[in-house]
């Protein structure tokens, strides 16, 4: 299996300015993400992922974000698995964005 690819907050954070986003799901539980989200970001719990694929675009970037960057790998092992090959990781999650 391949490594995960992953992206820093910083170059995420450059490309949502631009305007150049790419599909973002966050897959933190709501009391998380009530704290605060990436703008234009998708919220689907990892709970919730297996049965909303029918939502994410397996030919279009999809970087997965939550609150340290470990379940958003796991979501990416997953949706690899499941056939997608567009799947990014932002390193470190939402604690490495806040740092910025």
């Amino acid at each position: 299996m391949n490594p995960i690819a992953q992206i820093e907050p910083s170059e995420l954070r450059e490309r949502v300015e631009r305007g150049e986003a790419p599909l973002m799901i966050d897959v933190r539980e709501p009391e998380e993400v009530a704290q605060g989200m990436i703008p234009g970001a998708v919220h689907i719990p990892l709970g919730q992922l297996a049965g909303r694929l029918d939502e994410l675009d397996p030919d279009r970037e999809t970087v997965f974000i939550c609150r340290s960057g470990y379940r958003s790998e796991r979501a990416c092992e997953y949706l690899e698995q499941s056939g997608f090959d567009k799947v990014v990781n932002m390193s470190g999650g939402m604690l490495a964005w806040n740092e910025e």
